[in-house]
């Protein structure tokens, strides 16, 4: 992350030349792990190593320029007996052809600049294309120098502003940007997204650490379970996303360091399924949106509030429609949904949102099929929170403390502070953002997974046991839980604003920065997750 007074990074201001909100994006700390960035990786492995430096070939050398405040590295240097050339080194040309951008010519310029500086005298400079095994000359012209200065002052601007930069709009720029899953250019406009722009799935999966007593550790790359001896589970580390802890379970600090290097996130929850709390590295996205988070939500922040409880509402509606035969209670939320849409005050809207999930709840039992009725003999009495004692209650508390989970880490992906919420009070010390942007997202993930994996029979018999006056999931109970969730948050709908093919975690991540666009001034509005 760049703070204002140091220097700048020479590919930050590169990042200018291509798009201002790219270089906004950087400065803040966003990282993507894509194609391009990998290539690029690929191409610089030789001459990212200073050891494979000769004695008239200098690799990886670090550059600096007081007068301009600018660091940064050379890919190469060549020597000779009065002056130095400078080569850089890329991967994937523009368009697919050995063509150098006005980019890497103002890298160059600033390059060149540094090593004037440090008393060298520059002869050249040319741009390696390691894919095309071609070398094309740059020429360092005084114009040249005097636009990559121009740029140095606008990055510096852009790194000094309180403010993101706005998005580009329908820019061809934007189909081959690394950052586009974070930058969402074409989303921030809320209508549909017309080019053929996918926003970035994830690949990897949540590791769900369920066994009591067992012990989850890093061993030569990869994440071994183990009990008493016994090894329960054994997979790469490059394919976990993340680590929910259900549970009295250890964790060794090895793991623990490498997921936040990696900026993971661990959540720990107790066996009921209630998040007790998570991991969040130090140098987490968008610090000053965080600061400024606090400030605007101080108090609740009744728009983004509103959106949230209207999608809320008619999400709970389409439930009702899908499953049963219940349309007066549904339109009484469509109703209600339009109240919250225009509620004057927080409080109102706690009202009216109490209101429908009472009208919710109470058809919520006639979900449950007849056949799954019969099998389980799950009575429902209402809807109970912590320290249900009903079989339905229990599966519903474990699933929101899934979705909770997941908010949690889609906020801390965004650097937002999930304690700072729009609606439930930061004064209850719960993670007030991530119980907001669970809303809407209740009966769409959770409630829906429960009642499938119910009428489905999927299920076991022995999912739940008494302990005294208690009744808990057993290990099978919540294993059927976890997948049920799990299936749910992977499946892939069309979204209703986008118009594009999305999961169910990607689409709550997406929501988390719509929240992130409001706080830094580029989001118009929010708009909730609403499906028929």
């Amino acid at each position: 992350m760049t703070v204002k007074g140091d220097p700048l990074p020479i590919s930050l201001v590169c990042h200018t030349v291509f798009c201002p909100r790219r270089t906004w994006l950087e400065a803040n700390g966003e990282k993507t792990d894509t194609y391009q960035m990998q290539a690029g990786h690929t191409a610089h492995r030789r001459v990212d190593n200073s050891a494979e430096s000769r004695p008239n070939e200098l690799r990886s050398l670090t550059l600096a320029s007081r007068e301009l405040g600018l660091s940064g590295r050379a890919d190469l240097v060549r020597t000779g007996e009065r002056s130095v050339e400078l080569v850089e080194y890329k991967a994937t040309p523009l368009r697919g052809r050995a063509t150098v951008t006005r980019a890497q010519e103002v890298q160059l310029a600033l390059q060149a600049a540094c090593l004037r500086e440090a008393g060298y005298e520059v002869s050249g400079a040319a741009v390696r294309f390691a894919d095309h095994n071609r070398t094309i000359r740059v020429d360092l012209t005084g114009e040249l120098d005097r636009t990559a200065q121009e740029y140095v002052s606008k990055t510096r601007a852009i790194v000094d502003a309180d403010h993101a930069p706005a998005p580009l709009i329908d820019d061809a720029r934007c189909t081959s940007c690394s950052h586009i899953s974070v930058c969402l250019p074409d989303e921030r406009q809320e209508k549909l997204v017309r080019r053929g722009i996918r926003t970035s799935e994830v690949h990897g999966k949540l590791l769900h650490a369920t066994v009591p007593g067992s012990r989850v550790s890093l061993s030569r790359g990869r994440v071994r379970v183990s009990r008493k001896g016994e090894e329960l589970a054994d997979v790469p580390l490059e394919i976990v996303e993340g680590i929910v802890v259900h549970g009295n379970i250890d964790l060794s600090s090895a793991l623990v360091r490498e997921v936040l290097w990696r900026s993971q996130t661990i959540v720990w929850c107790s066996s009921t399924g209630r998040v007790y709390g998570w991991t969040q590295p130090a140098d987490g996205p968008n610090g000053l949106a965080r600061s400024r988070q606090h400030v605007i939500f101080d108090g609740g922040y009744l728009p983004v509030a509103c959106e949230m409880i209207r999608a809320k509402l008619l999400n709970q509606a389409t439930i009702l429609r899908r499953n049963s035969a219940h349309t007066v209670t549904a339109a009484k939320l469509r109703s209600l949904a339009r109240a919250a849409a225009q509620a004057p005050a927080v409080n109102v809207l706690f009202g009216i949102e109490g209101e429908g999930a009472g009208a919710y709840f109470a058809m919520f039992g006639d979900l449950v099929k007849e056949r799954a009725r019969e099998k389980y003999g799950f009575e429902w009495g209402g809807r109970v929170g912590r320290g249900a004692t009903d079989p339905l209650n229990i599966l519903l508390n474990y699933a929101y403390g899934m979705l909770t989970a997941e908010c949690i880490r889609a906020l801390v992906a965004c650097g937002l502070d999930p304690h700072a919420g729009v609606l439930h009070s930061s004064a209850r010390n719960k993670p007030a953002l991530a119980l907001d942007l669970m809303e809407e997202f209740r009966p769409l993930i959770a409630d829906s997974a429960v009642i499938g994996m119910l009428n489905r029979l999927a299920f076991p018999l022995g999912g739940l046991h008494r302990s005294g006056s208690a009744m808990r999931l057993s290990k099978e109970g919540r294993k059927s839980i976890i997948r049920a969730v799990e299936t749910r948050l992977g499946e892939e709908f069309t979204h209703p604003v986008f118009g594009y093919k999305v999961s169910w975690r990607r689409a709550i991540e997406v929501q988390a920065r719509m929240v992130l666009g409001v706080i830094e001034g580029t989001q118009p509005s929010y708009k909730g997750v609403v499906t028929r």
